[in-house]
C-alpha cells in the first residue's frame, strides 16, 4: 500500500461496496456495511459506515466476551437496547459496548435509514452470547461459526485435569 492508500475518502467509496449483513436468527435483521478500516489497511480493528432501514434492527441481541464495540450515530433516529432497557438514538450519540456488559443491538424507528459509523476491535478467543436465544457462538474456522445451546456448555475448573499422585 501506499501512504496515500491509508487514506478514504467518501468522494472516492463506491456503492458496490457496500455488503448486506443480516444475522440468520433474527428475521428483523438487515444492515449494509461500507468497511473503511480494511480498505486503510487495518487487521485489528474493524470501522464501518453502516445503514439500517426503516423498521430493521442490527443483529440478534447479544454481547461479547472479548471484543469491544461501539457505534457513533451519522444520521437518522433509532433506539439502542441494552438488555431489557431501550434509549434513544440521535445523531452524534456515541454508545460504546464493552465486552461482558449488557446484551445489546440496534433498531431503526423511524422512516429514514438509521447511519452510523460503527467499530470494534477483532481480537481472537471472542465469544458471543445471545441471551434471548440461549446460544453461545465461536468462529469454528476461517469461514464457519459454531452456535451452542447455552445449557450443553459444562464449565469446568482446571484443577480437574490437575492430579496429585
Amino acid at each position: 500500500m501506499s501512504t496515500k492508500d491509508h487514506l478514504v475518502r467518501p468522494s472516492e467509496l463506491d456503492a458496490s461496496e457496500e455488503f448486506r449483513v443480516s444475522h440468520p436468527l433474527n428475521d428483523q435483521s438487515e444492515i449494509f456495511m461500507t468497511r473503511l478500516s480494511d480498505r486503510a489497511g487495518l487487521t485489528h480493528l474493524g470501522v464501518s459506515i453502516a445503514r439500517i432501514p426503516p423498521g430493521k434492527e442490527s443483529f440478534a441481541l447479544h454481547v461479547h466476551s472479548v471484543n469491544e464495540e461501539w457505534i457513533y450515530v451519522l444520521s437518522g433516529e433509532g433506539q439502542v437496547r441494552f438488555d431489557d432497557e431501550e434509549l434513544a438514538l440521535r445523531p452524534g450519540d456515541f454508545c460504546g459496548f464493552p465486552p461482558n456488559g449488557p446484551a445489546h443491538l440496534v433498531r431503526n424507528t423511524s422512516t429514514v435509514d438509521l447511519v452510523l459509523l460503527q467499530g470494534g476491535d477483532r481480537r481472537p478467543g471472542d465469544r458471543g452470547r445471545f441471551p434471548e436465544l440461549g446460544l453461545v457462538t465461536y468462529q469454528h474456522d476461517d469461514s464457519h461459526v459454531a452456535l451452542v445451546p447455552e445449557d450443553q456448555i459444562e464449565i469446568r475448573p482446571f484443577s480437574d485435569w490437575m492430579k496429585d499422585d
